[in-house]
């Protein structure tokens, strides 16, 4: 109906994760294969970079105004 409306639907956070654990890797080719491996390689780069960076600024805001219990 959200469609329908002209609104985007939501999804619920990690379903693009749980689709791409869902398909059925023996369709693809060994270059297919190959291609998937590269840029999950490159996805988990940018989730350690972005958990990094929120690991700095909690580290910042400990520092600053005192560490949470």
């Amino acid at each position: 109906m959200a469609e329908e409306d002209g609104e985007p639907v939501r999804r619920a956070r990690g379903w693009a994760l749980v689709e791409l654990a869902r398909e059925d890797l023996e369709l693809l080719a060994v270059a297919d294969l190959e291609e998937r491996i590269e840029a999950l390689g490159a996805e988990i780069a940018r989730t350690r970079a972005q958990l990094e960076r929120k690991k700095a600024g909690r580290a910042a805001a400990d520092a600053l105004f005192g560490k949470r219990d």
